[in-house]
Order: structure tokens, then C-alpha cells, then sequence
């Protein structure tokens, strides 16, 4: 059996995130899991997080949201401030100028495949996530989902 079709699909489909991260750099200076910090951020109770919920969240290691965090702070977007109930940890907040930047950011590519999705049936989708999780379990589901680890 030939299984050219399957690969070239799994190639547009990468190209696609690519060429959308590539856009989403040029026009706002951000980096997808940037724009998906500030965007969780924006969808957080008083616009704030721990750093665990966020690395869940992203999907992505400590030392990398880390990163991702101090990138964000050094251009005032979010700020780290005290829990109240324990000094010692912090929560990560959006700042006005983060919510102003969030509000400017272009459609990512997944709210724009989510309005895609949301216009077909329930079966559709459903046939959609079965097929995309079996590709996940073949591509090795550790390496695609062991990120959160550490």
C-alpha cells in the first residue's frame, strides 16, 4: 500500500503551522507559545496563572516557559508578583500593555481552524480527532505529548 498521500498531508499540515508562526512573528513580534501565554493569560481570572497551570497549559517544559516568561516580562507584557498566601510563589499576570498587545495579535491558526471545525457536524469532528490521535499513537505519543514532563 502506498502511503504517499498520508505523508504529503502530514507535510502541508506542518507547513501550514509553520507558515502561520512565520506570519504571526512578522506582524506582532510575538512567538506562537508568546501569543499563547498572553492569550491564556487573557482567558485566566483576573488575568493571572501559576507557572504550573501555564506549562500545562502550553504544553511545555519548566525551563522553557521559563524562558518564555522573562521574554514577556522584559518587554512589560506580564509580570511576576507574589501569591498572597505564600511569598515564596509567585503568579504570573498579564499587564495592561500585555492585554492592549493581545488585543491587537492576529488570529492564531487554531482559532481560525476552530471556526472551521465548529461548522461541521459533530461526526465530522469526532472522525477527525480519531484519526489524528491514531496518527499521534504511530508518530510515538511520548515524544509528541512527554513535553509537559519536568
Amino acid at each position: 500500500m502506498d502511503y504517499t498521500d498520508i505523508l504529503i498531508s502530514v507535510r502541508k499540515i506542518a507547513r501550514a503551522i509553520n507558515l502561520d508562526s512565520k506570519r504571526i512573528q512578522k506582524e506582532s513580534g510575538f512567538s506562537i507559545p508568546q501569543l499563547l501565554t498572553l492569550t491564556y493569560l487573557g482567558q485566566c481570572e483576573n488575568y493571572e496563572s501559576s507557572q504550573l497551570e501555564l506549562r500545562k497549559y502550553l504544553q511545555l517544559n519548566s525551563s522553557t516557559v521559563t524562558g518564555i516568561i522573562s521574554r514577556l516580562i522584559a518587554k512589560g507584557f506580564v509580570a511576576k508578583l507574589p501569591k498572597k498566601e505564600d511569598k515564596r510563589s509567585t503568579w504570573i499576570c498579564l499587564t495592561a500593555s500585555g492585554l492592549t498587545q493581545l488585543d491587537l495579535a492576529p488570529a492564531l491558526f487554531q482559532e481560525r481552524l476552530a471556526n472551521k471545525l465548529d461548522q461541521l457536524s459533530d461526526k465530522e469532528v469526532k472522525q477527525i480527532e480519531k484519526g489524528l490521535k491514531k496518527l499521534i499513537n504511530l508518530l510515538g505519543d511520548d515524544e509528541l505529548s512527554g513535553a509537559v514532563q519536568s
